[in-house]
Formats: C-alpha cells, structure tokens, sequence
C-alpha cells in the first residue's frame, strides 16, 4: 500500500493551528481531531482542514481519526490524562500500522529527568512516561521538545497587564537564565519533520529561543520592543502564586505544573540553548525583542 500523506493533528492548540497552517501552505492535506464541534471547529475548517470529532482517551475514536493517515502529530493540552493518551494513541497506531512518522509533542525538561526523578513537576513526568511508551512502541517517532514558551502567559497576558500598569514584569524567576520559544518556530520543525518524515525518525529536536537570558536581560529586550522602559520585578514565590497566578483560575494540575516550572526557572534549570530549530527548518528561532516587537499593540494597550 501506498504510504498516505495525510497528516492527523491532535491537540489543536496554538501549536496544533499552527501546524495546520504551515502543512496547508505547503498542500499537504490536514485532518483534526477535537472533543466538539464549535466555533473552533468550524475555524478548523475555514484553514482548509477535515476536522473529526473524537477523543485522545477513547481508543474507537482515535482509530476511527487514524483511518487514510500515514502522519501524525500527538499532543494535548496540559492533562493529568496525558500518559493514558499517549499509551492509547501508541496501541492503536501500532495496531493501525501505516504511519510513516509520528511527531510527539513534549517538553525540554524530559532531557534533564530519569527514572526516579521526583524533582519535576506531575506533568513533566507524565511527559517522560509517555516518551518511553512511545519508544517502546516501535512506531517512527520523532520527540520533539520545547522549552518554555514566548506565547506562555507568563510572557504575554500576566507581562501585558503589569507592564501596562507599571512597566514591570513580574516573575519569581530570580537570577535565573531562560530562553523562551516562540509557537510558530515550534510548529515549523513539526511541520517541516511531517513533510518528510524518514531523515528524521528516532531523533530528538530540542527547540528554544536563540540565546538565554537572565530576566533583567529579557525586560531590557522588552524595553527595545515597545519602546519604553520595562523592568524586572522578583517576586517571591508563594506569594506570585496567591496574587499573579491564582487569579488565572488554572485546574490544579495545570497550576502545579506552572509552580514548577517558575521553581525549575529559578533553580536555573532552563538556562539551554540549541540551534535545532534552524538545524530542522534552515531558519533561526525568533528572539525575544522580534516576538514581542510583533505584538506591540497587545503589550501597550
């Protein structure tokens, strides 16, 4: 049988969009899955895609959305069902046996983890888990994983509102270093490793920012985007939790996994950088300055 070049898309979030819009671009044919048929739904569409209804959990739907497709791309919005997804998806695609390469989104902490780490957050280590599932799969898998992200509402919302009201961001990050990725370089390598799958299996893409930056150096980069001073405000932990995050109203696992991501940061544990993002796509990742540049009416009101 001929290898298909349709790709399923699950998870489609900023990344999941994201990559629809750069496999269309390129004429490549697109199925998302979603839970409902909404008004994200009918956008889905309108971006040229074959949306089907169906659930990461739920084996039937997952096979019934892998039917015709010889790609996909498997992530999922921040979920204490992500091992019990990944396992679903890896049995039934197995099982499907026609995937040319499977894109698994994950997360750059997998590569500081072991067995028995216990540092890390509840997600990151579901992301671990169903990194090794994958494997032991024997499906073309292709991890991919980012570190944190520009789009984060760490570095959008939260930072819009406090710049706005008293040009800071406030973070309780430290000294600590980062180096922030923006959604469409992410995309880019996903999209450009479903083009094309077979150079790219059993690899690893570790993608982020072009350099780290301590969050002083990160409000100046601010500062020459929008033109106007912003600094840096260390705030201390527990209370950035009860005053900036509670008021986002996060699941708890979600607001867990957002507090050890900031300890993680202030224990300088995303001070990395690689250049896979131009390695994959031939492009180097944005920086800081050019993302929020590119946003200046949302970050200035």
């Amino acid at each position: 049988m001929a290898a298909s070049n349709l790709v399923l898309v699950t998870g489609a979030g900023r990344v999941g969009r994201a990559i629809l819009e750069e496999l269309r671009a390129r004429d490549v044919p697109v199925r998302v899955m979603v839970r409902r048929d909404d008004e994200r739904a009918a956008d889905l569409r309108t971006r040229g895609a074959e949306v089907v209804l169906g659930d990461l959990t739920r084996p039937e739907t997952v096979a019934a959305a892998l039917e015709n497709v010889g790609r996909m791309y498997f992530a999922m919005p921040v979920s204490p069902d992500h091992l019990l997804a990944a396992t679903v998806v890896a049995t039934v695609a197995r099982e499907h046996g026609h995937l040319t390469g499977l894109v698994a989104m994950s997360q750059m902490t997998v590569s500081q983890m072991t067995a028995t780490s216990t540092a890390e957050s509840h997600q990151q280590r579901l992301h671990w888990l169903a990194e090794q599932v994958l494997n032991w799969s024997g499906l073309p898998v292709v991890h991919v994983r980012p570190t944190v992200f520009l789009n984060n509402p760490l570095f959008t919302s939260l930072a819009a509102q406090s710049i706005k009201a008293n040009g800071t961001i406030a973070l309780p990050f430290g000294t600590g270093r980062t180096s922030p990725v923006a959604v469409d370089d992410v995309a880019r390598v996903a999209a450009t490793v479903l083009c094309d799958p077979a150079p790219h299996i059993g690899h690893i893409y570790e993608l982020t920012g072009p350099r780290t930056v301590d969050m002083t150096e990160l409000a100046q980069e601010f500062s020459r985007a929008l033109g106007r001073e912003v600094t840096y405000v260390d705030v201390p932990p527990e209370r950035w939790r009860t005053e900036n995050l509670a008021s986002v109203g996060l699941p708890p696992h979600a607001e867990e996994h957002i507090v050890t991501m900031a300890r993680l940061h202030r224990e300088n544990r995303y001070d990395r950088t690689s250049d896979d993002v131009q390695r994959v796509t031939g492009v180097p990742a944005q920086s800081i300055e050019a993302f929020v540049a590119a946003r200046k009416d949302f970050y200035l009101g």
